[in-house]
């Protein structure tokens, strides 16, 4: 364990420089200048110049590559452009939100997905089933904001039970979650009905029947921790897609997540903002897989790490 773990490790850091060096060198080739955007429309060259100097983009691209990593192994995120403050506490002001958002939203996909894929794939080929794939394949498809304004309009302003945005109460985050939870519920049902389907298919599911164990216990016991393996793996994605920040959604509804900050930065072409939230998301999806693949052996005994 120890050894695969540090072997993760290491992956995981060759990753985070790769990822780290394709940003930087995509976000410098791209059209604009911060630096116009930091000193102002009516800055003459000279005043351009200076702030290019302060910046340190005035360095070549190796030289601030470099300089950034130097510092990035310390810690340090760098120094918003526009805000003028520390990128790690502009992101950490926003990661709490952004958790507690994630951790709803995946219990929420997982809660609708799992369901209602398992029970589509024990009602196979009967309309039941079909409902419960064509109500997937249209969550899918939907649009996030039109998702979002629906439920916003017909639970918040007809209904009136929740709150129509904010952040700081449990019922501010029913909405957004459940948003966010049957746009993403819709893969998870698709992968269940198909992993429960093949799962049924086996000769140790014959076998469990042909004992006279319960059917609880067939479900419960063999079928769902067999079926439920390709799941964990889906969930690791799903923990760097949130930590990310889901745009759409949280302006919808007023989130202050990390997605809100994202989008700022993009604007307004602030770099060591985009390069911190790239990087912390890089880390969220190097963790998320690294912990699906941990616990894959806790359900599935068989299964071993080397």
């Amino acid at each position: 364990m120890a050894g695969y773990l540090l072997r993760r490790l290491f992956h995981a850091l060759l990753t985070l420089i790769g990822i780290s060096l394709i940003t930087f060198i995509i976000l410098f080739a791209l059209p604009g200048d911060p630096v116009n955007r930091v000193a102002g429309r009516m800055a003459n060259d000279q005043q351009k110049a200076l702030v290019r100097e302060q910046l340190g983009l005035d360095r070549p691209l190796w030289e601030q590559y470099g300089r950034y990593v130097g510092k990035l192994a310390t810690g340090d995120l760098g120094r918003s452009f526009m805000q003028r403050s520390e990128v790690s506490e502009l992101v950490g002001a926003r990661l709490p939100a952004t958790l507690w958002l994630m951790l709803a939203a995946i219990v929420c996909e997982l809660v609708i997905g799992l369901s209602i894929g398992a029970v589509a794939a024990f009602r196979r080929n009967t309309l039941l089933d079909q409902s419960v794939m064509v109500g997937a394949f249209v969550f899918v498809s939907a649009p996030q904001f039109l998702l979002g304004y629906t439920l916003l309009y017909v639970f918040a302003v007809w209904l009136g039970w929740f709150p129509i945005g904010g952040y700081g109460s449990l019922s501010q985050i029913v909405l957004p979650a459940l948003t966010l939870g049957l746009l993403g519920g819709g893969w998870y049902a698709r992968m269940m009905r198909s992993s429960v389907i093949e799962v049924l298919r086996q000769d140790f599911v014959r076998t469990a029947r042909a004992k006279g164990l319960s059917r609880l216990r067939i479900v419960f016991v063999h079928i769902v921790p067999n079926a439920i393996l390709p799941i964990i793996a889906m969930v690791g994605i799903d923990i760097g897609i949130f930590m990310s920040g889901i745009v759409v959604v949280e302006s919808v509804f007023g989130w202050p997540g990390i997605g809100q900050l994202t989008w700022q930065a993009i604007q307004q072409l602030d770099i060591p903002i985009i390069m911190g939230v790239t990087l912390v998301s890089a880390c969220a999806i190097v963790l998320g897989n690294l912990l699906a693949d941990l616990a894959a052996p806790l359900i599935d005994p068989r299964i071993r790490l080397k």
